[in-house]
């Protein structure tokens, strides 16, 4: 920012929320859901438009990248908790960060490949009866309608067989 030590940004050094959706790739009203979680913050010119100081451009990136590793917007918002709000993280903020996140991907790259596994499995098996597939039929749900693959059997595979009906 080109602000003065003391005194806030200038005009020009903030950005309306069409330049920070442009600049960012996100729509308006994403970006107005990002501000409704906290994730991101704004102030507002003396007529009720939104402004925001170009760290925000950092704060979007970082939600994106918190959404692509599986995170929940929720998880980046608390790791954004823990950053400044109106500069960009120094490298020991952003240590500090990265490392409490070290276990959460690591959870979900293990399930990830617990879900690979299965899927290999029900491949590999080739029951395609679905009376015994958690994934796709859990609590057997079709084994009501008759035996085989009921939901590939059915004329109308997008609503499937109805409990206690017959194809």
């Amino acid at each position: 920012m080109t602000a003065a030590p003391g005194h806030g940004p200038t005009r020009h050094d903030l950005l309306t929320i069409g330049q920070l959706a442009e600049r960012s790739g996100l729509a308006t009203s994403a970006l107005r859901y990002y501000e409704s979680l906290g994730l991101i913050h704004a102030t507002r010119t003396a007529g009720g438009q939104r402004r925001y100081t170009r760290a925000t451009l950092r704060r979007v990136a970082f939600v994106r990248a918190a959404q692509r590793v599986g995170l929940s917007l929720d998880e980046a918002r608390v790791a954004l908790d823990r950053l400044p709000e109106d500069r960009v993280p120094n490298r020991t903020e952003w240590a500090t960060v990265a490392t409490s996140w070290q276990s959460r991907i690591d959870e979900q790259i293990a399930e990830l490949e617990r879900l690979k596994a299965k899927l290999t499995g029900c491949i590999g098996c080739g029951c395609l009866s679905l009376s015994r597939c958690a994934l796709y039929n859990a609590g057997d749900r079709a084994a009501v309608s008759g035996p085989g693959a009921r939901y590939l059997l059915t004329r109308d595979p997008g609503t499937g067989p109805e409990p206690g009906t017959v194809p």
